[in-house]
């Protein structure tokens, strides 16, 4: 997709020529910033009870007499925010999407003016309307004819659109392909093809990648991580991979993604309802890929170290039981109570494994509990951090990415459910709290640098009809990131 920025003021709308024109509106119809033949289309749509001023709102006007567009799509925001700017984006879109548009303008006609902030909006809001999962579908619909989106507005704001436009290609690039990753079935999206994943991402950017095997992994003496991969036939992948765009001298940022590519619970089995969607587990080392797509296409100062430790969580012979102790990279010993609690044991020698970086920060992103999901639902991602500034952080950049997370608590209380009379720490406690007492887990991995856990379990995929990945917390991550390279 082509997307560019013309200079074009509201008035001039009518003689503009494009395939199609979206007109986006916010607030009351006198406060619209478009007058001549489209003006008095809207007042007399709004008059005649067509169209309404209201969220969601569309009204398709076809080869209207004085419009050199053929096609013209009214649509209505609930406000004047990016946020609102790009789900009016999504209603008019996908009214288009099965037209012969090649070529899409799109316009603000809401008094606020447009913001880069819109711009990136755009581009997200066109991509994900635009998203259909092929890999394994021989019969999903054909691609839009939509090849080239123009963002028209006023020349004074040229510089900042376009930058928001660049940075919205870069993270929609970065959410496909971490929605394209999460999206294949578990027979296709094993350990080793995250690992193809990111040999090709290093391929194609520049980038630093290491895999490490199974012999490599014991020789480190992961053994947390090694417990949870025994019981599948699919061979693990430790993977790393390094964005270098800063002196050696600067610290990086390390981000940490789950890679559970199916995720059975093991010997503590899930319910079969719904286990298919357990091929998502592997959404923190989706995103993980995702992100670093996006900064590499964006190219900041700053350096960048990805860990994806990544196996199948499954039962046979050899799997690990409920009660088994293993001594994880650290030293700290585990009571598995539970093996569907599997997670935060491959996290666990991954952030021991970080500390050889001598981090700024380290972040890691995994659908680790589904108690995250019963506290905070599926819009925000479960923030968790002792360390203000970094949650500062991350918080704002979530907001602005249009990719929220809240913060949770980690008092020390919570850390009384993991004690365990044959180990250093049970993986699990009781269900109170447990997506509290999943990141004090593994707080006790993460002394020697600051810190913070993203749990993605309610955000990284969506059920039902609309069953899919979302490629979430890419443009949180990548909007925080761009933030330490200033």
């Amino acid at each position: 997709m082509d997307f560019r920025f013309q200079s074009l003021a509201p008035s001039g709308l009518a003689d503009f020529a494009a395939d199609a024109l979206i007109v986006v509106l916010a607030g009351e119809v006198k406060q619209q910033r478009v007058d001549g033949v489209l003006g008095t289309l809207l007042k007399e749509a709004v008059a005649q009870g067509d169209f309404q001023l209201k969220s969601g709102r569309t009204l398709y006007l076809h080869r209207a007499q004085g419009l050199r567009t053929p096609r013209v799509i009214l649509a209505a925001a609930a406000d004047a925010t990016p946020k609102a700017f790009k789900a009016a984006i999504v209603h008019a879109v996908a009214a288009l999407k099965n037209s012969g548009a090649k070529h899409v303008a799109v316009a603000s006609a809401a008094p606020e003016g447009l913001m880069p902030e819109h711009a990136e909006a755009l581009v997200a809001g066109v991509s994900d309307a635009l998203y259909v999962y092929r890999h394994t579908k021989p019969t999903a619909p054909k691609p839009a004819a939509l090849a080239r989106l123009t963002l028209l507005g006023d020349k004074a704001d040229a510089k900042p659109l376009q930058q928001g436009l660049a940075r919205g290609q870069a993270i929609a690039a970065g959410v496909t392909l971490a929605r394209e990753c999460a999206n294949r079935p578990g027979n296709h999206a094993t350990p080793t093809f995250l690992a193809e994943q990111a040999r090709q991402l290093g391929k194609e950017h520049g980038l630093r990648v290491e895999v490490l095997d199974r012999k490599a992994v014991e020789k480190l003496g992961m053994g947390a991580f090694l417990a949870v991969a025994q019981g599948s036939e699919e061979p693990l992948r430790f993977i790393v991979l390094r964005y270098e765009g800063a002196a050696k001298t600067q610290a990086p940022t390390v981000l940490v993604g789950k890679g559970i590519t199916f995720d059975t619970g093991g010997i503590s089995i899930k319910p079969s309802a719904e286990m298919d969607e357990m091929k998502f587990d592997m959404g923190g080392a989706a995103s993980v890929l995702g992100t670093f797509r996006a900064i590499a296409q964006l190219k900041p100062r700053l350096n960048l170290v990805g860990l994806i430790p990544a196996c199948e969580n499954m039962p046979d012979g050899r799997a690990v039981k409920p009660g088994d102790v293993v001594t994880s990279l650290s030293g700290q010993t585990i009571e598995i109570l539970n093996t569907d609690a599997e997670g935060r044991l491959i996290l666990c020698d991954a952030l021991t494994y970080a500390e050889r970086f001598k981090p700024a920060a380290v972040i890691d992103i995994a659908t680790l509990t589904g108690a995250c999901v019963i506290a905070l639902g599926h819009h925000r991602s479960g923030l968790f951090t002792a360390d203000d500034e970094l949650a500062e952080a991350l918080s704002t950049s979530g907001q602005q990415a249009l990719d929220p997370c809240w913060r949770m608590p980690l008092d020390e209380e919570y850390e009384e459910a993991l004690k365990s009379n044959f180990a250093d720490m049970g993986n699990v406690g009781g269900r109170a709290g447990g997506a509290i007492t999943a990141a004090m887990f593994l707080r006790k991995f993460t002394a020697k640098y600051r810190w913070a856990h993203l749990d993605i379990a309610g955000t990284a995929w969506k059920s039902g009809a609309a069953k899919g990945a979302t490629g979430r917390p890419v443009p949180l991550l990548t909007h925080y990131l761009l933030r330490q390279a200033r």
